[in-house]
């Protein structure tokens, strides 16, 4: 089970800082939103990071 959640843990810092070098510090803003607002289960919070996220991905796609 650690090993698991040190993976688990190192694919998360990864599609950070992947996030960070690609999109900026708006994509980790939008990031953290939407993990806090999932893992709090606050929708509002949630859905404003996920319609960043996506805004950042459109504007670059």
């Amino acid at each position: 089970m650690p090993l698991v959640a040190l993976v688990v843990a190192a694919l998360v810092i990864g599609f950070e800082q992947l996030v960070q070098w690609k999109y900026g510090p708006m994509g980790i803003i939008a990031f953290v939103a939407l993990s806090i607002g999932v893992k709090a289960r606050n929708g509002a919070l949630g859905g404003v990071g996920a319609v960043l996220l996506v805004m950042l991905l459109a504007r670059s796609g």
